[in-house]
């Protein structure tokens, strides 16, 4: 088997990667690195059935090769994380959509299987939870940045989708829910590294809002083994599943878990929405996958607590910034 990841040197990438390696497979990855990062993939360089391509996948000709000779494409290359989608709209678009039209324009030439990483975001502010594949999807006002990705991202699937009913690509898109774990920083808005950050530091632990919004926090490593059995099947074009855990936990309650794993002297402080991203801020209050269609087709329940899944990020975290924080003191 021969894999190509887009976004591989990211946080799920790499972990996609290292588990493909396991199974004996050749894995190439692209990635420009503009979220991603050469250390996430340090420890695969020197394995022969591991190469990494530094380019954009805006590359049509290098995209184009790439997909040539693998058996079967991950697309997880994406702009990601609240702040940064808030911050630089026209980037996240811009990624999100006209990056998925080269990979599927690449991959419809020889109808290489292709499985769409895709994300909760699309519900939107729909409150029908738990969120079933088929539920209506509510996307804020065009004057709300914050919800161009969620657009951005349902479009990508209904892209992928058009090239699997009318040029037989053979598209699975997986719609994952909050993934955390080793290696995913807090750098763009993702909830526990950074609140694990601010703990280890000493510093507040800052909750956005009320801290009565609620998330189902999914381990990356689950989350991988469900991306490789789609692989495996063979028989998921045309499907879109929701992947991750089902057990809902609110922010407060968050603060106060990573506060107490961490033995943390922090303060748990709340800043609005209009101070922490811009006014007019819009979150939705939940965000619960309905997960038989996973459980049916993959055979998959997740088990990893999030107890462990802190302990895992505060671990990692420690180790990559230990010699910076023993030089401030920190450690």
């Amino acid at each position: 088997m021969r894999v190509l990841i887009t976004g591989g040197a990211g946080f799920i990438g790499s972990h996609l990667a290292e588990r493909w390696l396991k199974e004996g497979a050749s894995v190439e990855i692209i990635d420009d690195l503009s979220t991603g990062s050469l250390d996430n993939v340090a420890h695969l360089k020197h394995n022969p059935k591991f190469s990494c391509v530094l380019e954009s996948i805006f590359d049509d000709q290098v995209v184009s090769e790439l997909v040539d000779r693998c058996d079967m494409v991950y697309h997880l290359a994406a702009a990601v994380g609240v702040r940064l989608i808030v911050e630089k709209p026209t980037h996240t678009i811009e990624t999100n959509v006209h990056g998925t039209e080269v990979i599927l324009r690449a991959a419809a030439k020889k109808k290489k299987p292709l499985v769409m990483a895709s994300t909760s975001e699309v519900y939107g502010k729909s409150v029908f939870a738990p969120f079933r594949e088929d539920t209506d999807i509510v996307i804020g006002p065009t004057t709300k940045s914050r919800w161009s990705y969620a657009c951005s991202k349902a479009l990508d699937e209904f892209l992928g989708l058009a090239y699997w009913q009318e040029k037989q690509v053979p598209v699975t898109i997986a719609r994952l829910f909050n993934t955390v774990g080793p290696r995913q920083t807090g750098q763009y808005g993702m909830v526990i590294p950074t609140f694990v950050g601010q703990a280890l530091r000493g510093a507040p632990i800052t909750v956005h809002g009320s801290g009565e919004q609620t998330r189902c926090f999914s381990y990356v490593g689950e989350v991988v083994e469900c991306l490789v059995r789609i692989g495996t099947r063979g028989n998921l074009a045309g499907e879109v599943i929701n992947i991750g855990s089902d057990q809902e936990v609110c922010m407060n309650q968050v603060a106060a878990l990573v506060k107490g794993i961490t033995r943390s002297s922090s303060d748990i402080v709340r800043i609005p929405y209009d101070v922490a991203y811009s006014p007019g801020f819009e979150d939705m209050p939940r965000r619960v996958p309905c997960l038989e269609k996973v459980e049916r087709l993959l055979g998959f329940r997740p088990h990893m607590s999030l107890d462990r899944i802190i302990g895992m990020v505060a671990a990692d975290l420690r180790q990559r910034n230990r010699e910076s924080w023993q030089t401030a003191g920190i450690l």
